[in-house]
């Protein structure tokens, strides 16, 4: 089984990132998309088989109470107006998407992560955003990953994902992908808590997460495994050293 493990964002120098992981998940584009020709740049910057995952566009999942909107540009927010997020049926989502498909494309990236906001909870208005943008946007070209802040019913999910060939994102020490063929997993920090971007992985943190690991092997043909807290780059080196050394490399 194949086992990619990166950053969620560069901590480092990009140059400096590629001679350590092959794979990373781009964060900004969640705020605020870049122009293609940047997303291209950054595309022929990398090594030939250096993987870019991103993280969808805002305007798709959240809608513009959230606070995340104040890292996107005042143009861009009064484009948006008072209708974008949670996945709805209306022309701004739809060009966000479109937009944020764009990029994909123009940095060759095929995993597509859409995370969800907390507030975005289990309800029937709700699913039936997800189930129309999913079967009309034509998502198909990328493997898309939903990953949800909200407490939803693992069989609810496990039903999304299967009609709407989605991929469940988790952090594995609160939960496990109830299904998929690939397994992407991001690494926010534990235990819960105030503050759990702070912390840095112990070894018998990165022990249990190896043995999870091993485990979805018996399911998975392949596993994406980013760090996302402020010590992502060590943790990511500690667990790729772990998983080397257990694998007899």
């Amino acid at each position: 089984m194949k086992v990619r493990i990166g950053c969620c964002g560069f901590p480092v120098a990009k140059s400096n990132y590629y001679k350590a992981f092959s794979v990373v998940e781009l964060q900004s584009t969640f705020y605020q998309l870049p122009q293609p020709d940047t997303a291209r740049r950054w595309r022929t910057g990398a090594p030939l088989h250096f993987e870019f995952c991103l993280k969808a566009w805002q305007v798709i999942t959240h809608p513009p109470s959230s606070p995340t909107y104040r890292r996107m540009s005042q143009r861009l927010r009064q484009w948006a107006g008072n209708k974008a997020g949670f996945f709805q049926a209306v022309p701004v989502v739809q060009e966000a998407w479109q937009r944020t498909a764009l990029i994909a494309r123009s940095l060759q990236a095929r995993i597509i992560l859409f995370q969800c906001p907390p507030m975005f909870q289990e309800n029937d208005s709700h699913l039936t955003n997800l189930y129309r943008f999913f079967q009309e946007m034509n998502t198909n070209e990328f493997l898309c990953v939903i990953e949800f802040r909200a407490p939803w019913n693992p069989a609810t999910i496990q039903q999304l994902c299967t009609d709407l060939h989605l991929i469940h994102g988790v952090d594995p020490f609160k939960e496990d992908p109830v299904c998929g063929d690939v397994v992407y997993l991001r690494l926010h920090g534990s235990p819960p808590g105030k503050q759990p971007y702070r912390y840095q992985y112990r070894d018998a943190d990165l022990q249990r997460l190896l043995h999870k690991i091993r485990h979805y092997q018996t399911t998975a043909s392949q596993v994406y495994c980013l760090f996302n807290n402020l010590s992502m780059w060590d943790d990511a080196h500690r667990f790729q050293q772990l998983l080397r050394s257990s694998s007899g490399r």
